[in-house]
């Protein structure tokens, strides 16, 4: 049998979400229960809480869970966690929660009940100190500090009981896939390493270029897109979706790529964030993550390389999981294809760097995008996109931090 790596915290997954007759009960019992709406965050919290992909959580995060994480990347029971889970909510609504009760989360977009939550505490946090400990920064401008800034005033925490994963599987078919389910694919494939590659961008040739490294050195790569909500401006999943699976079928060997999506918001937290990617794909079944230019970066807050750094900041059994750090990659017209900085010679005036900011500006403004850049079957289908978007749906893309190289 294919061992895997064991899921964070050395147990097994730990899903929360409800099924069959314990399920149905709840259901019936939350329609009675004071409700209270989630943030797009927390929603998508709550479902990877639901699936296990948050394996070891039992639910939102105290406060001495909190403080840990903010500021040692520790639970209070010493395990390693570097984002913290939490809830929030106003004075005036936590004011009519007690101790103990049992309220419905419900997502505001279409009145489904996600999940029920036990309070077991209420607190307040400093908004400013947990942005400068995860995001590095408190600049309003920085997508994931205006996220905590915009949080009510009163964190909630307890145990969930999830009752509902979003809409996702109907949404995304079989590219929604559970940790329990890729394990069991792995296992299928016969595959024992395997290395996720995160995205929220289509692939262009510089992550074909990172997962085929992958390919030569592991089992098998698990293209792992993010789901949830991104910032404005971000091309959609299922458009991203539908462009990967094309370079998939035509630029890949057989058996050696899949392709899957889980139901996370982007915080934009760079190296912390990195973390988490890894922490939740070891969950997932995974044994490495690949870690490139500016992972789950934004404009110019982190270093190009910060996100590979970190790894060497933690404690050596923090995760099982493990980094595959990859320097700039690029297209050299004197190599005649794509190389790193590790690997080319050649003077920057011979290197074509490529990133998703710059490929989203070319299609957005319909510019020229050399060939090199994208598979021209990619590109087909994002302009077909960009195409389609009416002018009220156009959102300027600027160039900013390493994407401006």
């Amino acid at each position: 049998m294919t061992r895997l790596v064991t899921p964070h915290g050395g147990g097994p997954l730990k899903p929360l979400l409800l099924e069959g007759a314990a399920l149905a009960a709840e259901r019936a019992r939350a329609a009675s229960l004071p409700r209270l709406p989630v943030s797009s965050r927390e929603k998508g919290d709550l479902i990877m809480l639901g699936i296990g992909g948050f394996t070891p959580l039992e639910g939102f995060m105290g406060k001495a869970d909190w403080e840990g994480v903010c500021r040692d990347y520790r639970l209070a029971n010493g395990l390693f966690w570097p984002i913290p889970i939490t809830l929030s909510t106003s004075a005036e609504l936590a004011r009519e929660i007690a101790i103990g009760s049992d309220v419905a989360l419900v997502d505001p977009e279409n009145d489904d009940i996600v999940a029920i939550l036990t309070v077991r505490e209420q607190y307040t946090i400093d908004k400013g100190w947990e942005c400068q400990q995860v995001f590095r920064t408190g600049d309003p401008e920085h997508p994931g500090v205006a996220m905590v800034l915009a949080q009510g005033e009163v964190n909630l925490a307890g145990p969930v009981k999830v009752l509902s994963t979003g809409g996702f599987p109907e949404e995304y078919g079989d590219q929604f896939l559970t940790p329990a389910q890729t394990r069991a694919e792995f296992a299928a494939r016969g595959w024992k390493t395997i290395a996720a590659f995160q995205t929220r961008n289509p692939m262009h040739r510089s992550h074909e270029y990172l997962a085929k490294i992958a390919v030569e050195t592991c089992d098998g790569v698990l293209v792992h897109s993010l789901l949830g909500r991104l910032k404005p401006g971000d091309i959609p999943a299922p458009v991203r979706s539908r462009a990967i699976s094309t370079l998939i079928d035509k630029y890949f060997v057989p058996n050696t790529v899949i392709q899957a999506g889980y139901p996370l918001d982007m915080r934009y937290a760079g190296p912390r964030e990195a973390l988490l990617h890894a922490l939740f794909r070891q969950n997932y079944g995974c044994s490495h993550l690949i870690v490139g230019r500016d992972h789950a970066g934004v404009g110019s807050y982190y270093g190009p390389f910060d996100a590979q750094y970190v790894f060497d900041e933690i404690p050596a059994d923090a995760l099982e999981i493990k980094p595959l750090k990859i320097d700039w990659t690029f297209h050299c017209e004197e190599c005649g294809g794509m190389a790193s900085a590790r690997t080319c010679p050649h003077p920057e005036s011979s290197r074509l760097l490529l990133s998703g900011t710059k490929l989203r500006k070319l299609l957005s403004e319909n510019g020229e995008v050399p060939a090199a850049f994208s598979r021209p079957e990619v590109l087909a289908i994002l302009r077909e996109y960009y195409a389609g978007l009416a002018e009220h749906e156009k959102v300027e893309v600027k160039l900013s931090g390493h994407s401006a190289r």
